[in-house]
Order: structure tokens, then C-alpha cells, then sequence
């Protein structure tokens, strides 16, 4: 491809033997407190003891001692999609004289952030890839992995709590419900979380009271099935869960000739999954219809009437399965938003064999949460590493994943992709803190453009310390897709720009080129909407020939 040129990796031979004087420059970033570097410091006499076992991870509450000083009042908002729990929490924290607010997409941290703006509230913005900082501010809204467990907050705010079980990103969860130092902690999500909440705060001596909420708008599920796009109507939203059968499902929408598709799913840019949703949500325009994956169950604001499934089966990356009773929940209630054109919704499906399924779920409590997800923290490893220099991440990580010692109300974290990205970097002569950096970026190791990109970045950090951008990508050289292989390959590039912008952000010194990455990215997100947006026109444009003159511009 042209605008990416990865070129052949490094032997680590040719690599620099020595990175200690790179160490100390990343470890004080991933020390928690003074306590837990004392605690390091101690603990790593232990050379040749056995006696302290780095893979306990029974007591995870102690990992962090400020919070941990402070009586909490945990006060959880649970209820179904729309029903204004988020509302109340936000509401709170608006009037609090400091806070936060952990998210688990970048689009729901930079929407509080700019509500809170709105409402005169400073409000700084914090994700991985982001920094909006305002002088002043008390509050931050952030994405759940930027959490602050070192400071003391008036009021904090974790949304979507249920994902404390989630398979990849639970831990995240975790580590903020038992970390994040607040009088008042407030907890948005499901309400089969609560039990599992309660239990893992009964160590920590906070008070937690349950505030349950009822839908605002009703939810109908309707007893036939679509059958055929001919009967899409303005404000429908298909689902479906793969990349190839959105395009599909659009293309067979617009092929009869009513409406116009906006599209929304995982790998698109968040800016320009904003943008398409904002387009679907505008009257003004013809783009009346969307086509999503299971992106839009969160983190948008969508004027639906109608949830059509085309399928109640997806692939999680192991394995094809029913969707769960909460994922059909999640995704169905985003229908008939309250004080929206549509305010009430209807959900079907596109056959008629996947109706039972459908109601069953809706009429169905979500399944109880019987554990939250846990990963050992950055200074357990670093102490286990020190009485086993010889090991690489890889090792250290498959070794706490092996050994590691639970309470039953946690399970240790799916940290494949991390044993992917540690196999790699473990070839070259970075600290354990440079390896950890790398191993917790936000790559995607099945794409293979993004796999290249991290290579690159780690080896070019290993042999001049400093990575510019233009050792792999040219500038200039971004065009708009004419081709969904071409508009793939324009999603990953995106992936590696935005790859290095959250380096950036980690190492500043050492890439120093953010600027540039960031301009590039949003080169991407325009082409790719001039892609989606000059298919569409020229649709438009065939649509409205009268068949005589579209015969003789074909022939």
C-alpha cells in the first residue's frame, strides 16, 4: 500500500544490548502511590524467598490505599436502556465541586465533557488518544481505562458498570468500582450487576444504596417479522454483526429505491460514526435509514423507530452464538428514545425463526453477574519480574494467568491479544515498562496493517528512541477509497495513526510527531465519509433518472 510503508523488521542483534537508562523514566508512570512503591521496594529483597506469592490476587480492594482511607457512599443507578439513570448520575455530578466521569467508549466521555461545558461546569477530557485541557477545571470526563485512583474526588461516575464481566475489558471496570476515590461513587448500568457490586464492596466498608428506574418510553416487540426491505420505513435501524453484511444489508436497502443508509459499526473512526449518526438523525436529509453492528448498544444518540435483527447469531471471535439476553436488550432498547421523534419503539427481526428468541429475551431479567473481571496490576508484575529476570512479559503473563489465586468473585482477564503483542516485543531489548506500554496500547493484532504499525513503532523506539512518523507513513499520499478492500485498508490506517497519537501521549518524547498523526487521522475520517457520502449522491442521482436516459448513459 502506498501510504503505509512497513518496512523489514530489525534483528535485535542490531539493537542497542543495554535499555537500563530508559528504565527509570517510565517506572515512577505506573507506581499507584507511594505505599505500593514502598511495598516494591521492600518486596523486591525477596530475590531468593518464596515467601511472598505475587499471584494471590484474593485481596484485590488493597491494591488500592487511597480509596481505600475514605468511607465511600455507593449509590448504583440500574435500570433498562432509556430509562434515565445515566441522567440522574450526570446530574449529580454536575453540581458537585469536583468529579469524574469513567465511560467505556471515547464517544460517551467527550458527550459529558461537552455537557458539562455547556452547563458552565469546566470539564477537562481524557481518553487515550484525547487531552482537552481547561485551566480550572475540577472535573474530567475520561474513557474507564484513563481512571484516577491517586486522587480524591467530590463525586465520581463509572457507566455501564455490567461491564465489570465482560471477558477483555472487565478489569478496567474493576479497578475503577475499587479504585477511584470519591465521597459519593455512582454506578450506572443493568441491574444484574448489583449483586455482584454488593459482594465486592462488603471488604471495602462503603455504604451502597440501589437506586432502581423504570423505561421512560415504551418498547413494543412487534409479532411479524420484516420478511423484505421493501417495507424499511424512515427511522429503521437493521442490525447485523459483521462488516461484509452491513455493506450488504445497505446495498439491498438503496436497491429499492426509498431510502438512503447511514452505517455505524466498530471499526469505523469514532468521529465518523458521529457523524454518520448524526446524519441519520437529521430530518433534513435522505439518509433515513441506518445500518449498524452492535456499536450503536452504546455511546450514541440515535433517533430510532424500529430495531430490525437480521440475525440474533454473531461470531465473538471464537466461536459463532446466540446473542445473550443482555446484548439483545441493550441493542433493542436503543428504540423509541425518550423526547425524540420516536418516542415509541417498536423491535422485530428479519425472520420469522428468530422470533421466540427475541421475546423470550425481552421478557427475561437479565442473568445475574456471579464475577468481575481482574488483572494483575503493573507493580505485581514488575516485583514477580524481579525474582525472575530471565522471564519475558510473555512469560510473566502466562504465568499469572496460570497461577493466579482468586476470590469467587472474580476471574482473571482474557489477555490473548496482550500474549500476542508481548511475543513480539519480547524480541526486543525494552524495560518491562516499555513492554507494558506496548503490550496495553490499543492495537488490533487481527489487522494486519495495525499488527505492522505497532512492530514498527517498537522497533524503530528500540534503535533511535525517538519515532517520527514519517518513517512509515507519507503524508500526502491519503486518498478517498473507491473500493471496500480500499476503504478497509483506509480503516486501518486510522487504526495506526491513532495507535501513535496514544503513544504520543505515553511517550511524549519519544513521539513527538502527535500533531501530524492527529491531522492525518481526520484526513482519514473525511475520506472515508466523502466515500460513504459520494456513493450515496451518485445512488441519489441514478435514482431520480428516468430509465430511458439511464439505458443510454449505459450504453
Amino acid at each position: 500500500m502506498s501510504s503505509l510503508l512497513f518496512r523489514r523488521r530489525i534483528s535485535p542483534s542490531l539493537l542497542p544490548d543495554n535499555t537500563d537508562v530508559y528504565y527509570s523514566r517510565w517506572e515512577s508512570k505506573f507506581r499507584t502511590s507511594c505505599a505500593i512503591y514502598q511495598c516494591i521496594r521492600k518486596l523486591s529483597s525477596y530475590r531468593t524467598s518464596s515467601k511472598f506469592d505475587f499471584t494471590d490476587l484474593t485481596r484485590p480492594h488493597t491494591w488500592y490505599p487511597v480509596a481505600r482511607r475514605k468511607k465511600r457512599n455507593v449509590i448504583l443507578h440500574v435500570g433498562p436502556t432509556n430509562s434515565g439513570k445515566t441522567y440522574h448520575a450526570l446530574k449529580r455530578l454536575e453540581s458537585s465541586p469536583s468529579g469524574i466521569y469513567c465511560g467505556p467508549l471515547r464517544l460517551l466521555a467527550w458527550e459529558v465533557a461537552q455537557r458539562l461545558n455547556k452547563a458552565k461546569v469546566p470539564c477537562e477530557l481524557i481518553t487515550g488518544q484525547e487531552r482537552e485541557e481547561i485551566d480550572g477545571a475540577k472535573h474530567k470526563a475520561v474513557t474507564v481505562e484513563m481512571s484516577d485512583v491517586n486522587s480524591d474526588y467530590s463525586c465520581a461516575v463509572v457507566d455501564e458498570i455490567q461491564m465489570l464481566g465482560c471477558r477483555t475489558r472487565g478489569f478496567s471496570f474493576t479497578r475503577a468500582l475499587l479504585g477511584i476515590c470519591a465521597d459519593e461513587l455512582h454506578l450506572c448500568g443493568d441491574p444484574a450487576a448489583v449483586p455482584l457490586v454488593k459482594e465486592m464492596l462488603k471488604v471495602t466498608d462503603d455504604v451502597v444504596e440501589v437506586k432502581y428506574y423504570e423505561r421512560l418510553s415504551p418498547l413494543v416487540p412487534l409479532d411479524v417479522p420484516l420478511g423484505s426491505f421493501s417495507k424499511i420505513q424512515t427511522g429503521d435501524c437493521i442490525v447485523t454483526f459483521s462488516r461484509y453484511e452491513i455493506y450488504k444489508m445497505k446495498r439491498l436497502i438503496e436497491d429499492q429505491r426509498q431510502h438512503l443508509c447511514s452505517v455505524v459499526y466498530g471499526s469505523l473512526p469514532p468521529e465518523t460514526r458521529s457523524r454518520q449518526a448524526t446524519m441519520f438523525n437529521d430530518e433534513n436529509n435522505d439518509f433515513h435509514v441506518l445500518v449498524a453492528s452492535d456499536a450503536i448498544g452504546m455511546g450514541l444518540n440515535l433517533n430510532i423507530s424500529r430495531i430490525i435483527f437480521s440475525t440474533l447469531k454473531k461470531f465473538d471471535g471464537t466461536e459463532m452464538r446466540d446473542l445473550t439476553i443482555s446484548e439483545i436488550k441493550q441493542i433493542a432498547g436503543r428504540a423509541g428514545r425518550y423526547k425524540s421523534k420516536f418516542p415509541v419503539g417498536e423491535v422485530t427481526c428479519l425472520k420469522a425463526d428468530d422470533l421466540p428468541l427475541l421475546h423470550s429475551s425481552l421478557s427475561s431479567p437479565s442473568p445475574t453477574l456471579e464475577q468481575a473481571g481482574l488483572f494483575p496490576s503493573f507493580d505485581l508484575l514488575l516485583m514477580f519480574s524481579r525474582l525472575h529476570p530471565t522471564y519475558g512479559l510473555q512469560q510473566i503473563l502466562e504465568h499469572f494467568v496460570e497461577n493466579a489465586k482468586l476470590s469467587d468473585n472474580y476471574f482473571i482477564t482474557n489477555c490473548e491479544q496482550m500474549l500476542e503483542v508481548a511475543a513480539v516485543i519480547d524480541e526486543l531489548p525494552l524495560s518491562l515498562n516499555d513492554k507494558y506500554l506496548f503490550v496495553t496500547s490499543p492495537v488490533d493484532m487481527e489487522d494486519d496493517i495495525s499488527s505492522q504499525g505497532l512492530t514498527q513503532f517498537a522497533t524503530s523506539y528500540c534503535t533511535n528512541h525517538i519515532v517520527r512518523l514519517k518513517e512509515i507513513f507519507t503524508p500526502g499520499t491519503l486518498k478517498i477509497p473507491k473500493s471496500q478492500k480500499q476503504l478497509k485498508e483506509l480503516e486501518s490506517i486510522h487504526k495506526v495513526l491513532d495507535l501513535y497519537v496514544w503513544l504520543s501521549f505515553h511517550m511524549d518524547d519519544c513521539f513527538p510527531d502527535r500533531e501530524l498523526a492527529a491531522s492525518q487521522k481526520a484526513i482519514c475520517s473525511m475520506l472515508i465519509e466523502e466515500f460513504l457520502g459520494k456513493s450515496e449522491l451518485e445512488k441519489s442521482i441514478h435514482r431520480k433518472l428516468p430509465r430511458l436516459s439511464r439505458l443510454k448513459c449505459l450504453s
